[in-house]
């Protein structure tokens, strides 16, 4: 089984900068690409940044130039530098990657880590 386990999520004003950090663990193969979503209440599951097993990035145009994804696939972990946040980013944000585990391909699910920005 595979786990995603995210952290550095918080409280934080808004101008202000947070990191989220996701790892990966269990019997993986590789990994493919990874990526970050977020959930406000009452609003659907969005995709915010995804990289690529080679470093390939792309970002919700709101997030462009505030937010940098990145990775270090010798830890299997994902990263997200949110800068310059503002009251809207506040969400609930998920980490999800594509894993081959043998030879079968599977999408997993991190559990969610609340970022709230006050304003």
């Amino acid at each position: 089984q595979v786990q995603l386990v995210e952290s550095g999520g918080g409280l934080v004003q808004a101008g202000g900068s947070l990191r989220l950090s996701c790892a990966a663990s269990g019997i993986i193969f590789s990994i493919n690409d990874m990526g970050w979503y977020r959930q406000a209440p009452g609003k659907q599951r969005d995709l915010v940044a995804v990289i690529s097993s080679g470093g390939s990035t792309n970002y919700v145009d709101s997030v462009k130039g505030r937010f940098t994804i990145s990775r270090d696939n010798a830890k299997n972990t994902v990263y997200l530098q949110m800068n310059s946040l503002k009251p809207e980013d506040t969400a609930v944000y998920y980490c999800n990657a594509n894993v081959d585990v043998g030879f079968t391909r599977r999408n997993y699910w991190g559990q969610g880590t609340q970022v709230t920005v006050s304003s």
